[in-house]
């Protein structure tokens, strides 16, 4: 069986940088790269132009920064952040972004980052099998429908899952919540929100509406939100 071939953009201001990715890429089977860019404008047309599975991301880029790109693009395609400089992990981390590599970066190191892209898809893959998940809440797993579920938003140390019927309260992060839901039916509208597409009754640039709640639109994800709607 032919293996199925995942598409790769590269953003990255060094040359020698976007070099050391190819050459990595080169000795993995299953990847493809459709631009290797050297800055943000360049990686916003590639992402026009083709459709991406995975982007390895330089944070410290001039003009637009990988962290502003990647709150631009939401859940458009999967991120695997690179940099010089560790500082940045905590942010990158809060932002949902599969991994964090460290220039130089090994190849051991390059394949552990892809091996976690793999488990990612193969839990995407089961994910559009089901219709629902299950989340802890109240010392046992709850079944969650999809279907049902209008919004999530981030409490404290908390998630609240807004249900038609109820809500539910777990101590799970946003993070591994997003994991659980499946991108073609939820958006990520702020870092503390996301919504089920389907439910979405109304929209402005500030504000969605659903079930007569008002979830705010963060100015970092609007671009990537106004684009997923109109695209609908």
């Amino acid at each position: 069986m032919k293996m199925k071939q995942h598409s790769v953009l590269i953003i990255d201001d060094e040359p020698m940088a976007r070099e050391v990715i190819e050459r990595h890429l080169s000795k993995m089977e299953g990847y493809t790269i459709v631009a290797s860019c050297k800055n943000a404008a360049e990686g916003f047309s590639a992402l026009h132009s083709h459709t991406v599975d995975l982007i390895f991301l330089d944070i410290n880029m001039p003009e637009v920064t990988g962290l502003m790109f990647a709150k631009a693009i939401g859940n458009k395609a999967t991120i695997i952040f690179t940099t010089a400089y560790r500082e940045y992990a905590v942010e990158g981390f809060e932002m949902n972004v599969l991994d964090y590599l460290v220039k130089p970066i090994s190849l051991e190191r390059f394949a552990m980052a892809l091996q976690k892209f793999q488990e990612l898809k193969a839990v995407e893959n089961t994910q559009e099998s089901y219709d629902f998940t299950f989340f802890r809440c109240d010392r046992k797993m709850v079944k969650i429908d999809f279907e049902t579920l209008l919004y999530v938003e981030s409490f404290g140390d908390y998630i609240k899952l807004h249900t038609v019927q109820k809500t539910y309260v777990t101590r799970e992060t946003m993070k591994n919540v997003l994991t659980k839901l499946p991108s073609a039916k939820f958006l990520r509208v702020h870092r503390s929100s996301v919504v089920a597409i389907s439910k979405i009754e109304s929209y402005t640039n500030e504000l969605v509406i659903l079930n007569n709640n008002a979830i705010a639109i963060s100015r970092g994800y609007r671009e990537m939100v106004q684009e997923r709607l109109e695209n609908i």
